[in-house]
């Protein structure tokens, strides 16, 4: 849920502008200094320095391009990382440090990585979703383990789930469905490998589920499968990884509640898994567990997924979003749910999106 996504792909900064965001605002996530939702993007401050964004169930976190951190929302369970378990609606920075490269959110959790290729975790902790041995919350960020080739990560509702830069997957948390891919479903408060392979590329998470991309191309996926959200056929969970299909050609994926989103190489974008208010964007309400596609266009460039809603960029730089719409996370000023993509507003200069619990941040 890039939220339950994941924020930038494989670590990776997009070139700084505003901050926008819509949605649900009861704790403050949209950082526009009120309680107030709004069903249209409002900009979060007046700086124009941000560089990536990320969404959990009702907070936001960002990276500045100096590498500063900041983030805003919900807290009572310190995911904000500020030290502090107090809600807040405007962005407040995390200490004072410059070398965060990536962050990522789950449920009520926060996960990011340093420059240094040391990761990091606060917030919530029942199920041991930050790594760190314990299963006790942290209001400020805490390292997990001691190494230093982490190079992506991603946060489902109560695990999490990084690649390092050896092409290996590790994940920690809630495992009673399997979405913590390492064939039981134990949970673990300690981050395990995934199988022995060295070839993943980029992993998201969902509710109790999770999807990722290797480097030859390849799509696979793990964990709750009861609406087909692992895509592969089935309905049935699995604890470790089975591939989707049998393409090579898969290259960026975001994890919803109970879906997932990918766009190909070719651009073109594929959904499949839960579609109560069509977040798979088919012009149906129908579950599908197998990828189907999302229109015929060849211009979708990077894809997120929040509870029931999914938002994405295009090459062109405009903004798409559908599904639920109860609190105004689409952003087309209504509240009414869209089973396929309506445009937000009509600029071209959108550069990346995350989706939140009931609302959407993205980045101009």
């Amino acid at each position: 849920m890039s939220r339950l996504i994941s924020g930038g792909v494989n670590g990776s900064f997009y070139r700084g502008y505003g901050l926008w965001a819509c949605g649900y605002n009861n704790n403050g996530q949209l950082g526009d200094g009120t309680i107030v939702d709004k069903s249209s993007p409002v900009q979060v401050g007046s700086l124009t320095n941000w560089s990536q964004v990320a969404g959990g169930q009702f907070h936001t976190v960002a990276v500045k391009p100096d590498g500063t951190l900041w983030v805003w929302g919900y807290n009572a369970q310190g995911q904000l990382g500020d030290g502090t378990v107090a809600n807040k609606s405007s962005p407040v920075q995390v200490g004072s440090l410059t070398d965060w490269s990536q962050v990522a959110c789950g449920y009520r959790h926060t996960v990011a990585i340093k420059t240094d290729g040391t990761l990091w975790a606060w917030g919530s902790n029942n199920r041991g979703q930050l790594g760190d041995g314990t299963i006790v919350d942290k209001s400020s960020p805490v390292q997990v383990g001691s190494l230093t080739n982490w190079k992506q990560v991603a946060g489902g509702v109560y695990h999490t789930v990084a690649v390092k830069t050896d092409g290996t997957v590790w994940a920690c948390g809630y495992n009673t469905s399997g979405q913590l891919g390492d064939g039981t479903i134990v949970s673990r408060s300690s981050p395990v490998q995934v199988g022995a392979l060295t070839t993943w590329k980029q992993v998201a998470g969902g509710r109790y589920h999770t999807v990722a991309v290797k480097t030859d191309g390849t799509l696979w996926a793990w964990g709750y499968n009861v609406y087909g959200q692992i895509g592969d056929g089935t309905t049935t969970s699995k604890s470790s990884p089975v591939q989707v299909g049998s393409l090579t050609n898969w290259k960026q994926v975001a994890g919803g509640q109970y879906h997932a989103v990918v766009v190909k190489t070719d651009g073109t974008l594929w959904t499949w898994g839960y579609n109560n208010n069509g977040q798979l964007g088919d012009g149906t309400l129908a579950n599908k567990s197998s990828p189907v596609q999302v229109g015929s266009l060849t211009n979708w460039k990077q894809v997120a997924g929040g509870y029931y809603h999914t938002v994405v960029v295009k090459t062109d730089g405009t903004l798409w979003a559908w599904g639920r719409n109860t609190n105004g996370q689409l952003g087309d000023g209504t509240l009414a749910n869209k089973s396929s993509p309506v445009q937000v507003g009509s600029l071209t200069n959108w550069s990346q999106v995350a989706g939140g619990e009931r609302h959407t941040v993205a980045v101009k």
